[in-house]
């Protein structure tokens, strides 16, 4: 048994403690919005922050987050920058098929925390390890701005 804070609420799962945190989530508490893509942290699709930190969850251990708060994108638009950042995303017209885009916004609201004014670099640095198929990442890039604009380069 695992104890884990998911969105703000205490969970236990039974599960073997190397299971990876995206299919405890999944399967276990049922939230599928954190997808899963390639299995090997490389796409960014699993996406979720454990504290501050975005962290994909397909290669983290559940027993790596006992204790630790984890916030999923069910529960983002619930923080004043998630929901910015996903209203930034609505305005830019980023999602196309949108499998990508939880990951992406967890990465944004993670990076946008860490520095809130962030340049072209900064950026491209932070969602690097995000891949999108439709190959919106300039709009992304435009979301990201338009958020620390509104904000003041303010977390």
């Amino acid at each position: 048994m695992v104890s884990l804070e998911v969105n703000g609420r205490k969970v236990e799962v039974d599960v073997p403690p190397e299971m990876p945190l995206l299919w405890a989530l999944r399967d276990e508490l049922g939230m599928v919005g954190t997808k899963f893509g390639c299995g090997a942290g490389l796409c960014g699709s699993c996406t979720v922050h454990l504290g501050d930190s975005a962290v994909r969850s397909c290669v983290t251990p559940v027993s790596e987050a006992a204790g630790k708060a984890v916030t999923t994108i069910e529960h983002i638009e619930t923080q004043a920058l998630g929901a910015a950042v996903q209203a930034a995303w609505e305005n830019a017209n980023v999602p196309q098929c949108g499998y990508c885009q939880g990951g992406q916004v967890m990465s944004a609201v993670a990076l946008l925390k860490s520095v809130p004014n962030p340049t072209d670099d900064d950026i491209d640095s932070a969602m690097s390890g995000n891949i999108c198929r439709c190959g919106t990442y300039t709009r992304i890039r435009a979301a990201i701005k338009q958020v620390a604009a509104q904000r003041g380069g303010k977390a």
